[in-house]
């Protein structure tokens, strides 16, 4: 009698176990499906939309010199990289297209957008501040590479003159490869008879120039991107609203938490998405599916596909950013 009890008891850990396995399997292919949707094109061919180029920190990923656990399947897999953190605003029906910075990766994401949109020419590039991985990009539209005729550069007027007296910067300017344009805070440029785009100060580390998001509208939506920032605290306006006021925003996932890096990372105060989720915890449902967390440093485990990192954000309702990402304007 006693053996057939443990027997039974034995068979049924066995199912259980084996049901256990199924589920987890299950859920790990249900969870992939969920974040591969994320980068599949959801426009309307006739309607403006944002194109993610990059999602990375300024190093990209895997970044250099990086031979951690973060990086290590990276440099075995050229398909686990990621290029630095950008944005395209693409009119298919006047064939216009702008980029939101200048990264190291232009080069790539150029070919990107153009085996997008199948069109070669660039009608500006709008700049958000002088850290290394979004303006670099421009040394490849000299004489040496692109050799661009009067490109519209657009930036604040820190970043202005920054790039109009330092070298090799001057030179583009000198040459007349790209053709400087001072914006301002808060002030509309109109892209075209359906797109504008608005810069707005956002406080960060600005040694060399000021740093802005932008807000991207057209007719009918507007998209705000902001990849750098420091805590939200420290900005004068109140990120909970802004989000509640537009459809969608791209904002700052540098780091997931606190202790990511073998440094005080009170002097990169940039807000972590831990505590990013936790202030947008109150939002309904419809407004945290707006939120799409961009710009990862190769420390940021969101970079790993189905890490329990990226499956606590899904399953809390928020996004994260990814490339070739289409969304209608």
């Amino acid at each position: 009698m006693n053996k057939k009890i443990s027997y039974k008891i034995l068979y049924s850990l066995c199912l259980l176990v084996g049901l256990s396995i199924v589920l987890y399997y299950a859920g790990r292919f249900v969870n992939s499906k969920n974040t591969k949707e994320k980068t599949e094109l959801i426009t309307d061919t006739n309607n403006p939309y944002i194109m993610i180029l990059g999602t990375a920190q300024d190093g990209g990923f895997p970044q250099a010199g990086c031979k951690k656990n973060c990086c290590s399947e990276a440099w075995k897999n050229k398909e686990l990289s990621k290029k630095i953190s950008s944005l395209a605003i693409i009119d298919p029906a006047s064939k216009e297209q702008w980029i939101i910075d200048a990264t190291p990766d232009i080069k790539e994401q150029l070919n990107d957008l153009q085996n997008q949109t199948h069109v070669t020419s660039l009608d500006g590039i709008f700049l958000t501040h002088a850290h290394i991985g979004h303006y670099l990009g421009l040394a490849q539209l000299g004489r040496e590479v692109l050799g661009m005729k009067n490109l519209p550069v657009f930036c604040m007027k820190r970043m202005h003159d920054f790039l109009s007296k330092n070298g090799p910067w001057d030179q583009l300017v000198k040459l007349q490869n790209i053709k400087l344009n001072k914006i301002f805070d808060s002030k509309k440029v109109i892209l075209n008879d359906r797109l504008s785009i608005t810069p707005f100060l956002v406080p960060h580390r600005d040694e060399y120039s000021e740093t802005v998001g932008y807000e991207i509208s057209s007719k009918t939506k507007k998209i705000i991107f902001i990849p750098d920032i420091d805590k939200w605290n420290l900005w004068d306006k109140d990120i909970v609203s802004l989000i509640k006021d537009i459809d969608y925003a791209f904002i700052d996932g540098t780091f997931y938490k606190n202790g990511e890096l073998d440094r005080d990372m009170s002097q990169i105060p940039h807000p972590f998405v831990n505590e990013s989720m936790q202030l947008f915890k109150d939002l309904s449902k419809e407004n945290k599916k707006k939120i799409f967390f961009t710009h990862f440093n190769h420390t940021n485990p969101l970079l790993i596909q189905n890490s329990k990192e990226q499956l606590e954000l899904i399953s809390k309702g928020y996004n994260f950013a990814t490339e070739k990402l289409i969304i209608d304007l």
